[in-house]
C-alpha cells in the first residue's frame, strides 16, 4: 500500500509527488530512507491521480484534524493545480473542512511558470516556506536549488505575493549551526516579506 496520507502530530499530510527541484543538505531523503518520523514508506508507486487522492482523503474523519497539510516526500506544488481541486472539491464535501496548509520550497511559480498566488486566495489558509540562510549563498549551500541563484529569487518573491492571499505565511529555518545572528537575520527578512519565521529543530537521522 503506497501512501498517499498519514498522520503525524494529530494533523493529515497528503503525499501526492516524490518530484523536488532541491536537494537541500538536511533532507531525509538523500540517506537512504524510505519514510521518515512521520510515515514508514513515502515513495510511491505512482503519483495518485487527483480522484484516487480524493477518495483516499474522504474514507477519513477529516473534521478530527486540526489541519491538512500538504507535504509528504517532494515538493507538493509539482502538483498545485491538483491541490486547488482537491480543496474545493474537499470543501463541497466537508462543509467544515479544517485549515489546509502547504509545506514548500517557495517555487512554485518557478516550477509552474505563471504567478500561482493569486489562485491560492479563499483556499489556502497557511503556507510555510523553506527559508534556510538569510543570503544567497547559504541558500543555495543548504538547499542546493537545480536553478541555483534563480531559485532563492523565486522563493523571495513568491513569499512576498503569497502574502497577499494567504492569511498566515510562514518562513522556517532548521536551527542546525544556526547562531543567534543568523536567525536574527533570517527573521528580519521574513517580515520584510510580509511572513513570520519559524525554527524548527534539527531531525537526527
Amino acid at each position: 500500500m503506497m501512501t498517499i496520507s498519514y498522520e503525524y502530530e494529530g494533523s493529515l499530510y497528503v503525499n501526492l509527488t516524490n518530484r523536488c527541484d532541491c536537494r537541500c543538505v538536511f533532507c531525509l531523503r538523500h540517506n537512504g530512507h524510505k519514510g521518515s518520523i512521520y510515515a514508514d514508506d513515502l515513495w510511491l508507486e505512482h503519483e495518485p491521480t487527483r480522484q484516487e487522492a480524493l477518495e483516499n482523503l474522504l474514507a477519513r474523519d477529516l473534521t478530527s484534524y486540526p489541519e491538512i497539510v500538504f507535504c509528504g516526500f517532494g515538493e507538493p506544488t509539482y502538483r498545485l493545480d491538483d491541490i486547488l481541486w482537491l480543496v474545493d472539491e474537499l470543501k463541497k464535501a466537508v462543509p467544515a473542512l479544517p485549515p489546509i496548509r502547504i509545506n514548500t520550497n517557495g517555487h512554485a511559480n518557478l516550477i509552474l511558470g505563471r504567478d500561482v498566488t493569486p489562485e491560492l486566495a479563499g483556499r489556502i489558509d497557511v503556507l510555510s516556506i523553506s527559508l534556510n540562510g538569510s543570503t544567497m549563498e547559504e541558500y543555495c549551500a543548504v538547499t542546493k536549488p537545480r536553478d541555483g541563484e534563480k531559485g532563492w529569487e523565486a522563493m523571495l518573491d513568491f513569499t512576498q505575493k503569497a502574502s497577499k492571499y494567504v492569511p498566515k505565511v510562514v518562513m522556517t529555518i532548521v536551527d542546525k549551526e544556526k547562531t543567534a545572528e543568523e536567525i536574527a537575520r533570517c527573521k528580519a527578512l521574513a517580515e520584510s516579506l510580509g511572513a513570520t519565521l519559524r525554527v524548527r529543530a534539527y531531525i537526527e537521522d
